[in-house]
C-alpha cells in the first residue's frame, strides 16, 4: 500500500481526475500532517465525574446497541474515506473485515466516480463481499445530488454495494479550495429533501471536518432529515489536504482556511439542542480514543463516526494493528462506562459532563 504515487491533477478527463484526486487524498492523509493546527475537538473541555462505587462488574457493562436493525458491539462507524481508484480495493476489504470482526458499521468513500464509469467498481462491492452481515453506508456529495433531477443513479450507488443509508456530504469549504473543486450548492438543500422521501434507505447528511451547526440542522430536519453527522473541526482538515493540493497555478488561499470550521463537541452540543429527540446524530471529526466516543455519546451523540485514525494504523502497521487499535478504544469505552455506573449505553447518555478549564 505504502507504493502508492502522487499522481497529479493532470488527468486526460474529467473522470480520470477524480480518479487521480481520490489516489492523492488517500496519500496525503496518511502521509502528510493533515490535522488542524489551531483548533482542537473541544472534548478536552468536558470531564466524568468518577463513581467510586460504580455497583456493577465490569463484565457486566454492554457497550452493545442497534443500528438500522444490525446489533453492533460498539455504536461505531468506520466513514467512508476510500473507493474509486485502483489501490482503493484492498484498502476497503480490510476495513469491511476488521469492521465484521469487530462488529461495527462501515461505510466507503465519495462514489462520484461511479457516476461515470464501473472501472474501480470493485473497489466499493468489495465492502459488502467482504463483510455481508454488518451495516454498509453508500456515500455521494451534495453538490453532485444538486444537479440531478432523476434520483436513479443514486439509488444504483446504494444498490450495488447493497449499502443500509446512504451519507451525502456536504463539503463547501472543501470544494471551495480544491483545484478542481465543484462550489455549487445552490439547489442542495430542496434535492436533499427530495432524497430522503425518494430513497427506500435512510439518509445521513454529514459534513467532512468543519461541522454543521445548529441553524443548518433545524433546516436539514425541516427538509425532513432524520440522520446528522456533525463531523466537526479538530481533527483531519480537508482544507488543509487541498492547500497542500493547490499548484502555482492556483491563487493564493489565506493560512486561515486551514482551521476552520465549528470544533466536533460544539457542534454536537449545539445541534443536539435544537432537534428533536427522534433525530440520529453521529458524532465524527477527531475522535481518537473510547474515552472520547463516551464523551460523544453523553453529549448527544447516538453513534460516533471516525476515519483517518484506522485507515493510518491500517497503512502504517497492518491489518492486526489497526484491529488492536479499535478493541482498544471499545475496551475504552467500556472502561468509562464501568467508572460512571453506566451499564448500557443508555444509561452512559445519561451522565452528566462538568466542564473544565476552558470550556466553552
Amino acid at each position: 500500500m505504502k507504493e502508492l504515487q502522487r499522481t497529479g491533477t493532470g488527468a486526460r478527463d474529467g473522470n480520470d481526475a477524480t480518479v487521480s484526486r481520490k489516489a492523492e487524498h488517500v496519500r496525503l492523509c496518511m502521509e502528510e500532517e493533515v490535522s488542524f493546527t489551531r483548533k482542537a475537538t473541544g472534548f478536552e473541555c468536558w470531564e466524568f465525574e468518577h463513581n467510586a462505587l460504580p455497583e456493577l462488574n465490569f463484565d457486566e457493562v454492554d457497550t452493545s446497541c442497534e443500528f438500522l436493525g444490525y446489533r453492533l458491539t460498539v455504536p461505531l462507524i468506520v466513514s467512508g474515506m476510500t473507493g474509486g481508484y485502483k489501490d482503493a480495493e484492498s484498502l476497503n476489504r480490510s476495513l469491511a473485515r476488521l469492521c465484521r470482526r469487530v462488529g461495527i458499521v462501515c461505510g466507503v468513500g465519495s462514489q462520484r466516480q461511479m457516476l461515470d464509469d464501473d472501472r474501480f467498481l470493485g473497489s466499493y462491492t468489495v465492502v459488502r463481499e467482504e463483510a455481508p452481515d454488518v451495516p454498509v453506508i453508500a456515500n455521494i456529495g451534495a453538490a453532485e445530488i444538486a444537479r440531478l433531477k432523476d434520483f436513479g443513479p443514486v439509488r444504483r450507488l446504494v444498490d450495488v454495494i447493497g449499502a443500509d443509508a446512504l451519507a451525502v456530504h456536504c463539503n463547501p469549504l472543501q470544494e471551495f479550495l480544491q483545484p478542481e473543486g465543484n462550489p455549487e450548492f445552490r439547489g442542495a438543500l430542496e434535492a436533499i429533501g427530495r432524497l430522503v422521501h425518494a430513497l427506500s434507505v435512510p439518509v445521513i447528511v454529514k459534513e467532512v471536518g468543519a461541522g454543521i451547526s445548529a441553524r443548518v440542522a433545524r433546516r436539514l430536519e425541516e427538509a425532513g432529515v432524520r440522520w446528522i453527522d456533525v463531523a466537526g473541526a479538530g481533527g483531519t482538515s480537508w482544507a488543509g489536504v487541498e492547500m497542500m493540493r493547490r499548484e502555482e497555478t492556483c491563487l493564493p488561499v489565506s493560512r486561515e482556511f486551514w482551521d476552520w470550521g465549528i470544533p466536533t463537541a460544539d457542534a454536537l452540543r449545539e445541534v443536539r439542542q435544537v432537534v428533536a429527540p427522534g433525530v440520529r446524530i453521529v458524532a465524527s471529526g477527531g475522535i481518537a480514543d473510547g474515552v472520547m466516543m463516551a464523551k460523544a455519546l453523553a453529549l448527544g451523540a447516538d453513534f460516533v463516526g471516525v476515519a483517518r485514525p484506522v485507515l493510518l494504523a491500517l497503512w502504517n502497521d497492518g491489518f492486526e494493528e489497526a484491529l488492536r487499535l479499535v478493541e482498544g478504544w471499545a475496551n475504552d469505552l467500556k472502561g468509562v462506562m464501568f467508572l460512571t455506573g453506566s451499564r448500557t449505553i443508555s444509561d452512559l447518555k445519561l451522565q452528566s459532563l462538568r466542564c473544565i478549564a476552558g470550556a466553552r
